[in-house]
């Protein structure tokens, strides 16, 4: 392909997330400003991860929060994963609420609760498993029934913890 820019690569041959993005997650063309990322390889303890999660959360970067989210889903221990696979998973369907997509928004917050509702009885790390599953079908109800219009940017500020 002529013209066509290599992604940046880490030495396994994987690809990195090299552009720069705006606040909502979103690619920038390569040397513009950006908002800053999480590394690709980023793996915090599980506390460290909840609590930077919220802070994005609360700036309004659900990708960024995301994001890490996503790194502690990679490293956690086989029966927390799905725990932390839809605590990624209702980041991004913020995410997808911030750019516009009730559609996707709505999806994703339903999958997100059924992947954390099971972990109800045990919440491990002090996560609101279930403030946070009625909150994710609640505001997913939401915007499917009224769309995205009229929710200030707090509406998509899950409380982790």
């Amino acid at each position: 392909m002529s013209g066509a820019v290599e992604r940046d690569r880490d030495t396994a041959g994987r690809p990195r997330n090299a552009r720069p993005r705006d606040g909502l997650g979103r690619p920038l063309p390569h040397g513009a400003p950006g908002v800053p990322t999480t590394p690709d390889d980023l793996r915090l303890p599980p506390d460290e991860a909840l609590a930077q999660a919220q802070r994005l959360l609360v700036e309004g970067h659900a990708f960024h929060a995301h994001e890490v989210l996503e790194g502690a889903w990679k490293a956690a221990p086989e029966p927390e994963r799905e725990l932390w696979r839809g605590l990624a998973q209702l980041a991004v369907g913020l995410t997808h609420a911030r750019r516009g997509n009730a559609t996707g928004a709505a999806r994703l917050l339903r999958r997100a609760a059924d992947r954390i509702e099971q972990y109800a009885a045990n919440p491990p790390h002090d996560v609101a498993v279930t403030g946070l599953v009625t909150w994710s079908r609640a505001l997913a109800a939401r915007i499917e029934q009224n769309g995205l219009d009229g929710l200030s940017p707090d509406a998509f500020v899950a409380r982790l913890r």
